[in-house]
């Protein structure tokens, strides 16, 4: 797989910059703050991450 860019979600138009960015690399996705672009980055299996999003989708982390 090869490396994409950074991408941040259209919806984080008026924040501030205040958002994650997220990318495919190798064979992982990658997260990192918009803020700190030389700071931590995490990493996740595609599996990881799908089960995060479909997680997110129906409003399992939702207080």
């Amino acid at each position: 797989m090869i490396s994409q860019e950074w991408k941040k979600s259209s919806k984080s138009g008026g924040n501030g910059g205040e958002c994650v960015e997220v990318r495919r690399h190798d064979e992982t996705i990658q997260v990192r703050d918009s803020k700190d672009p030389t700071g931590p980055i995490l990493q996740f299996t595609a599996a990881e991450w799908m089960a995060f999003v479909g997680g997110a989708r129906d409003g399992e982390f939702d207080v």
